[in-house]
């Protein structure tokens, strides 16, 4: 009996620090979240690795918009398009992209992904803060992230496990802006000799 109520006790604390750890990192996210949620969006810089390759670039955002550049392409999504301009081919794909595919070139994805779905903790990482999350459901595109954030709650680094290995995004230099809603659709005028193709 002795030993049962041990355990029990245990058990106790381990769900109350665990509960603990699941509100801080909602917390931390939800900070980092308003921090880069302006009304009129924000700039930064970005370095990839990893599945989709190695790359940088900039990205603009603005609610659940993006806009990505990178030597080799520039992507546009206005919330339920995506366009990809390839630089060397002239193409445009049209497409209607996955999570991890939006993840992959818009590093504050997580501001939206994270309330649903996952299972959150947190740990002090330098100045600021690193939250692990992990899919309730392992057949989710994104199964596992980790998010750091510094001091000022101002994303540094996304680290995201897919089926096929993980993916690295640190992020720099990040600046409110003022963007409007057409910086996140392709415009046709400006890339007159552009093949279009719909992939969606």
């Amino acid at each position: 009996m002795k030993k049962f109520l041990l355990f029990m006790v245990f058990t106790v604390c381990v769900c109350a620090g665990w509960g603990q750890t699941a509100r801080q990192a909602r917390q931390i996210l939800d900070k980092t979240a308003a921090t880069m949620s302006g009304k009129g969006g924000a700039r930064a810089n970005f370095k990839m690795s990893g599945k989709y390759g190695n790359a940088s670039g900039s990205v603009a955002i603005k609610g659940n918009k993006f806009n990505a550049y990178t030597p080799a392409s520039i992507v546009w999504y206005d919330g339920k398009t995506q366009w990809t301009y390839m630089k060397k081919t002239q193409e445009v794909n049209v497409s209607k992209p996955t999570e991890a595919q939006q993840q992959s070139l818009n590093p504050y994805k997580f501001i939206y992904i994270y309330k649903n779905g996952y299972t959150l903790s947190s740990k002090k990482a330098g100045s600021g803060w690193q939250v692990h999350l992990n899919a309730q459901n392992q057949k989710r595109t994104i199964k596992e992230m980790y998010v750091t954030v510094d001091k000022n709650y101002q994303l540094k680094q996304v680290k995201m496990r897919q089926a096929n290995g993980w993916s690295t995004i640190n992020v720099s230099n990040f600046r409110k802006a003022n963007l409007s809603d057409s910086s996140f659709r392709f415009n046709s005028k400006e890339y007159p000799n552009a093949e279009v193709i719909d992939l969606r």
